[in-house]
């Protein structure tokens, strides 16, 4: 399902709270704490919990954006990278330099484990993986054609700083894709995902993961995070253009698109 930006929206302009967190500079530390204490089981939770699903919205987000990632051209940030897995998909599936960037050290280690398996053999596709803030980028100024982020976005502690910053790294006419677990509609589906959110979920991440807070967090921060039409309307007020919305999966999975103007 796919809609442009096109009716004014309220504007929630927030960030992820971590429980305890007292402050925006607080509230990063304990993301990272959380990701770096959950690195060894990342990948297996994600595709456990999700049902292998992960790999086909990445998919479907790569098939998105295949006109520039087919360009030889094109330099691509993928932002708040975790492992790797869109990254990845990217070099797989096209032609662009690839660059990930991620806060949390274990992530990265492991990201540059699966980078070097991918393209064993083929130095020149091995991604560059850097540890970089989100909020504060080691990049100049237009300087990618592409900035994604997989199910990272919505753990930002400023949203609004988020997008002003990815907007500063991309070239004029680059592209922005967020891709996002979104609160789906109140319906029986629904209802069956908050369900399983709330209960099942922490209870399987805390027993694989050994992190108790790190899968209450989860389900909480999806619930908490803007809606579709509302982070879209921030997009706009940011300065993108273009901006539009493709929901997955009973409306439980959304890309966020938008252009920074030529």
């Amino acid at each position: 399902m796919s809609r442009a930006n096109t009716e004014p929206q309220t504007i929630p302009v927030t960030g992820t709270i971590p429980a305890g967190a007292t402050s925006e500079a607080d509230a990063s530390q304990k993301v990272r704490e959380m990701f770096t204490h959950i690195a060894p089981r990342y990948d297996l939770l994600n595709h456990l919990l999700s049902m292998q699903l992960d790999r086909l919205w990445r998919a479907r987000a790569t098939e998105r954006l295949a006109p520039i990632l087919n360009r030889p051209d094109a330099t691509v940030l993928d932002l708040c990278c975790g492992t790797g897995d869109l990254a990845l998909s990217f070099v797989r599936s096209g032609k662009a330099r690839v660059i990930g960037a991620d806060f949390a050290h274990p992530m990265l280690v492991r990201a540059i484990e699966k980078s070097a398996r991918q393209t064993r053999g083929d130095g020149s596709r091995l991604i560059p993986f850097l540890e970089a803030d989100a909020l504060q980028l080691p990049f100049a100024n237009e300087s990618f054609d592409l900035v994604s982020t997989a199910f990272g976005f919505r753990n930002l502690a400023n949203y609004e700083h988020g997008l002003s910053e990815i907007f500063r790294v991309l070239k004029p006419g680059g592209t922005i894709a967020i891709l996002e677990f979104t609160e789906p509609p109140d319906h029986l589906l629904g209802d069956i995902y908050r369900w399983y959110f709330s209960n099942v979920l922490p209870r399987i991440g805390r027993l694989l993961s050994g992190d108790p807070e790190a899968y209450k967090y989860l389900p909480k921060s999806v619930s908490l995070f803007m809606r579709p039409a509302p982070l879209s309307a921030l997009m706009t007020s940011v300065g993108y253009t273009s901006v539009e919305f493709t929901t997955y999966t009973f409306s439980t999975v959304c890309l966020h698109l938008g252009k920074k103007s030529t």
